[in-house]
């Protein structure tokens, strides 16, 4: 199946949060807060699929309160936090949305997700995950996670599915 079959199937996006949506580094003060660093690029990426008419979902196997912040203000209501295995979390997640796995693509950048990768339609990388990760999977991105490698994504598979410039288009 080449490229362009491949992601013209894609109707949900499932993503791993540390690594991807951030630069992987978790920030705790001294009173035990975590902050994360999220890039707006990728907030509007997930805008432009939902836009679109898709649904994004979140798959991470830690659990954090900046997450459900963070995916409540992206209107994002597929979260699952403490998934491990993150195979089988996804795999209800599918049951539940009623998606087949080639409906399906994945973004992850470390081990936990390497099953997951294998699994749905399209798996994607980020640029900067483990090398292990990066051979399993179907793409790796140009941009590291944290860095608008979602935004990458969505912006991929909308292209491959002819509906970028029409998204895009509401904008201008």
């Amino acid at each position: 199946m080449n490229r362009k079959e491949r992601l013209g199937s894609i109707k949900l996006i499932l993503s791993d949060v540390d690594g991807v949506f951030t630069d992987g580094g978790i920030i705790l003060d001294d009173r035990g807060v975590e902050t994360k660093r999220f890039s707006v690029q990728d907030g509007m990426g997930i805008k432009l699929w939902q836009q679109a008419g898709y649904r994004f979902g979140i798959v991470t196997a830690r659990k954090s309160n900046v997450v459900l912040l963070r995916s409540q203000e992206l209107k994002i209501d597929i979260v699952c936090q403490g998934a491990s295995p993150k195979l089988v979390a996804v795999q209800q997640i599918l049951e539940k949305e009623n998606c087949q796995p080639h409906e399906v693509c994945y973004l992850g950048d470390d081990f936990p997700d390497i099953a997951v990768l294998g699994y749905v339609g399209a798996g994607f990388a980020v640029s900067n995950a483990a090398s292990e990760v990066k051979e399993i999977a179907d793409y790796v991105t140009v941009a590291e996670g944290g860095y608008g490698a979602v935004r990458e994504v969505v912006r991929e598979i909308l292209v491959a599915q002819g509906r970028w410039n029409s998204v895009v288009e509401l904008y201008r």
